[in-house]
């Protein structure tokens, strides 16, 4: 997904960065990356990769949400990757952000990737002057289905599967979504070869 989706001088904002694959591919192809992580241990590996591969990313430990606040962050029995706002069990305290209140600290994105666990409804909604900026949106999609499929088309977005080679238009977002402005021509998949396909 980087191949297809990051081009040099890109700004890119990965939401639930953990251990930050997202993030150093996209720094490794030329991106500018903020990367956005709750978990006080990951985003110390964070800062500790950025150290010691000397790329461009920026991590902020802090959990994405609609509003600004604190909240629990809970700690997944199955491993760090699902940690989540969402839950029960021991947790960490966390500052809550949104991506509008990034918006006025950080350069305008053009990539955002969510990976959140279940609330990335909640992390959309805080997002409408970031949407009016046209990024492309690469979205994990595990709940609220249809909230989401009706924020981004009011948003003017075209809802795709990401991973399938032959991109169609969806009415409703697939566990990896790729939502691209309306105005803009959908990204195609890398082909055999991993050559990225996205139009220059």
């Amino acid at each position: 997904m980087v191949k297809d989706l990051v081009r040099p001088g890109m700004v890119v904002w990965d939401i639930g960065a953990n251990a930050g694959l997202f993030s150093f591919a996209a720094a490794g192809l030329g991106a500018q990356v903020v990367a956005i992580e709750p978990d006080t241990w990951l985003a110390n590996l964070l800062h500790r990769s950025v150290l010691i591969n000397r790329l461009p990313v920026t991590v902020l430990p802090a959990a994405v949400a609609d509003k600004l606040g604190i909240r629990a962050l809970h700690l997944s029995e199955q491993g760090r990757a699902s940690n989540s706002l969402l839950g029960s069990g021991s947790a960490q305290t966390v500052i809550t952000i949104t991506l509008d209140w990034l918006l006025e600290r950080f350069p305008a994105p053009q990539l955002v990737k969510i990976d959140v666990e279940g609330n990335e409804s909640a992390v959309l909604s805080g997002a409408p002057n970031v949407l009016r900026t046209r990024p492309l949106l690469f979205c994990e999609v595990t709940q609220h289905h249809d909230d989401i499929a009706w924020l981004l088309g009011a948003a003017g977005y075209t809802l795709y599967a990401a991973r399938e080679r032959e991109r169609h238009p969806l009415q409703r977002p697939s566990y990896d979504t790729l939502a691209v402005p309306q105005e803009l021509q959908v990204p195609r998949a890398s082909d055999e070869t991993g050559k990225h396909c996205l139009p220059q």
